[in-house]
């Protein structure tokens, strides 16, 4: 389950200070629901995927015995 800032509080901040967890989250939520989204909802959808490729993709820098190398927004 997502614990963190919810989108009316996320759309507030400009994508920058996001965190990776969020944009995970929302990535994945919006892919999702993709076919029901307005034009507004795919113009985020494309936003927050610009972002993750900005950034580098999704990945987490080393792997450790409690986490794997791929970002966990649960």
């Amino acid at each position: 389950m997502y614990v963190g800032r919810d989108m009316t509080e996320l759309s507030m901040l400009s994508l920058k200070e996001w965190k990776e967890e969020e944009l995970a989250y929302f990535h994945h939520s919006l892919q999702q629901i993709m076919p029901y989204l307005n034009q507004e909802g795919h113009t985020i959808q494309k936003e927050i995927t610009e972002e993750i490729m900005d950034r580098g993709g999704l990945h987490r820098k080393e792997a450790d015995w409690q986490h794997g190398t791929r970002v966990s927004y649960d």
